[in-house]
């Protein structure tokens, strides 16, 4: 028990609580922007694949790490258009054509990987290229909070910027107005002119640009290569912290922490002799019984505020 709170009060655990929060939290905010507009990218584990495999092979052709980012956000972008044009203009159920881009981009990858690489499962040939490290000037002098704060991966701190920018694009703009009314009330908004079908591909297309990060962050930040299915969930995992977050950008980001604080634990307990099935266990429990608490105080919401209309009437 002393080591289990040696590890947790530390500032090795609290740097890689930040560090493995990074992809969970870009694809949350992701989930987040889609779900404000009424549409659910269940395609997050798929598109975040997808932008971590080209992240790799351009990054690894160009000498680029930068380049390699660039076409990680482009085919994030073109997963996400995918996925609109499907279900918005064949109408498409959205739920079955996310797991239909997730199941293809699985395979897809290693299929990819293999025709430019004659790699299988892992890009050992690449010599991918790794988004640079930042030292903060002021903060890394700091006892403590120093260690945690700086040196993170670049993508990392632009995460924690994503969270600001997606709070005053929602909430500041009036593309973010169009957004949420569209979520809210879409028969509202096309009464006044709204167009709701563009509205949400924008938002999709949005979603898929910060997907594109979390996944450029997995294979060139938090690693530098490429491996199959290497997201292993973490675009399942967003949407659960979405959800738990309310829907708002500071609700997700305090979820997406709880969760990264789970998946950093799992990582650090193997340190310990504990058996590995059960470490591996903890994020995905931790999901269930967060998920498990939001709909418990959803219903309970839900019930409070029907009684409420019945005591009015």
């Amino acid at each position: 028990m002393d080591n289990l709170f040696n590890i947790i009060f530390s500032t090795n655990f609290g740097y890689a609580v930040l560090r493995v929060t990074t992809p969970i939290l870009f694809a949350a905010l992701a989930a987040l922007i889609s779900d404000r507009a009424g549409v659910i990218n269940i395609s997050l584990e798929g598109t975040m694949l997808a932008a971590a495999l080209t992240g790799v092979i351009f990054s690894a052709y160009t000498g680029s790490a930068w380049v390699g980012l660039l076409f990680a956000v482009i085919a994030g972008i073109f997963m996400s258009s995918i996925l609109a044009y499907f279900s918005l203009y064949l109408k498409t159920d959205i739920i079955l054509g996310g797991i239909a881009l997730n199941l293809m981009a699985s395979g897809g990858t290693v299929f990819v990987l293999y025709l430019v690489a004659h790699d299988k499962g892992i890009s050992a040939s690449l010599a991918s290229k790794v988004l640079p490290q930042i030292e903060l000037p002021l903060i890394s002098k700091i006892p403590v909070i120093g260690p945690v704060l700086s040196n993170h991966n670049v993508m990392t701190y632009f995460s924690l910027i994503a969270v600001i920018v997606v709070y005053y694009f929602l909430y500041r703009t009036p593309l973010g107005l169009r957004i949420r009314a569209v979520g809210e009330n879409p028969d509202a908004a096309d009464s006044v002119g709204i167009s709701v079908r563009q509205i949400q591909f924008v938002s999709l297309i949005a979603s898929g640009i910060l997907a594109g990060f979390g996944g450029a962050y997995m294979s060139m930040g938090y690693v530098s290569w490429f491996s199959r299915d290497m997201t292993a969930g973490r675009g399942f995992i967003a949407l659960a912290a979405e959800a738990m977050g309310m829907a708002t950008p500071i609700g997700t980001f305090l979820a997406s922490l709880l969760f990264g604080f789970a998946d950093a634990l799992s990582n650090s307990l193997q340190s310990l002799r504990i058996p590995a099935e059960f470490v591996q266990m903890i994020p995905y429990i931790t999901t269930i019984i967060g998920l498990a608490i939001y709909a418990s105080r959803r219903t309970q919401r839900a019930g409070a505020k029907t009684v409420r209309k019945e005591v009015k009437a």
